[in-house]
């Protein structure tokens, strides 16, 4: 079978050729035969996790010196895309540890907060990125949660919905609001480690897709926090929210090409091994046409978020390329995944064979990290300055 649909098309260096398929066969040999099970538990077998660790996946851009492998944002992107190939779920650990977590350290945090932060992070605990609240999704500079400045400690009150990897995490930046009467600019961000007094992790959600991917609501009740936990500056949260966001977006573009290749892959080898009228479906021009043109738009789609991926590598502007992908590629794997299922016929909406998860889990794509409609209006802004 032609392999060209589940490898990149677009030249990479022997490195990134070598880190792509590395991780592609751990995901196929370690991460497959759990997928399914972990579906339908919603929860993440705790050795995926270390395994995640142990390969220096969970750490990709950090420096050697904080115990990070030293590497490029274009490699966190490519491991992104190879593990959703298999399972999405796994593939957000990495995205979020890497495009949020220690994105916002590494550019927001002094050095005390990199050095005692950063090399768990890379090595053996999990991080969440808490901004979302029930009221504040799109609008997410609406959040209710609050910080009070008690002197020697900051005191936080609130609820946090939504946060991806909270089952897991033990490293937490919370989005409060500091000085309320200064609107967005009281925003500020925090490091709460999960033992902090006075916070808990709260509901799981029973989701769609991705389900094997925590996501919780965090509580926050008098939670104390050390004064030296604030990233970056008091009122300055707002900026270390959406700079890092913008990065985010495009390692769900690169979740998004996983799971569309994925599916594509299933569904061509699939069409060469069901008959009707006495032949392969995958002779009939109609499927051969619906294949050439899905595969074509994931090829377009990859070139977006590889595109936006190298060009912050580069330390260019990449806010409206990110926007973008993110659109792009989201909407490709709703399109590529809903197709599989209809090439697998009846077998499709069953549980038997992967495509039905892979559309559920596609669904997610179009919703967080910005809304579908968000990224359209951060594409209009940038099209009109």
């Amino acid at each position: 079978m032609n392999s060209s649909v589940i490898q990149p098309l677009t030249v990479l260096t022997e490195d990134e050729q070598m880190l792509f398929d590395a991780v592609k066969s751990f995901a196929e040999e370690k991460i497959k035969p759990l997928s399914r099970e972990m579906d339908e538990k919603a929860k993440m077998e705790p050795k995926i996790i270390q395994e995640l660790f142990e390969m220096g996946l969970m750490g990709i851009e950090v420096p050697e010196k904080f115990d990070g492998a030293d590497s490029s944002f274009f490699m966190a992107i490519l491991a992104v895309e190879a593990l959703s190939y298999v399972d999405p779920s796994a593939a957000i650990v990495v995205d979020v540890q890497n495009t949020l977590v220690n994105n916002a350290f590494m550019r927001w945090g002094n050095d005390a907060i990199k050095g005692k932060y950063l090399p768990l992070l890379c090595t053996s605990k999990v991080g969440a990125y808490a901004l979302s609240e029930a009221g504040s999704g799109s609008d997410a500079f609406a959040l209710k949660c609050r910080a009070e400045d008690k002197g020697d400690y900051w005191l936080l009150n609130g609820q946090k919905m939504w946060i991806t990897n909270a089952g897991e995490a033990e490293i937490f930046i919370i989005f409060a609001n500091a000085n309320p009467k200064a609107g967005y600019k009281g925003i500020t961000a925090f490091v709460v480690e999960r033992d902090f007094e006075g916070f808990s992790v709260g509901k799981k959600e029973d989701k769609l897709g991705i389900r094997a991917s925590s996501t919780c609501e965090l509580i926050l009740e008098n939670c104390k926090v050390p004064k030296d936990n604030v990233l970056g500056e008091v009122g300055k949260g707002y900026k270390v929210a959406i700079e890092t966001l913008n990065e985010g977006r495009i390692g769900i573009g690169a979740q998004m090409l996983g799971v569309a290749a994925g599916a594509l892959d299933a569904a061509i080898k699939y069409s060469q091994e069901r008959e009707q009228f006495g032949k392969q479906i995958a002779q009939f021009q109609g499927v051969q046409f619906q294949v050439a043109d899905a595969a074509t738009e994931l090829e377009a789609a990859r070139l977006f978020v590889y595109n936006a991926a190298r060009m912050k590598d580069a330390g260019q502007k990449f806010i409206k390329e990110a926007a973008m992908a993110k659109y792009f590629a989201s909407q490709v794997a709703q399109k590529i995944t809903s197709l599989a299922i209809d090439l697998f016929g009846g077998y499709g909406f069953t549980k038997e064979y992967p495509v039905e998860k892979l559309f559920r889990d596609a669904k997610i794509g179009t919703i967080y990290e910005g809304t579908s409609n968000m990224q359209l209006l951060t594409i209009a802004k940038q099209l009109y300055t």
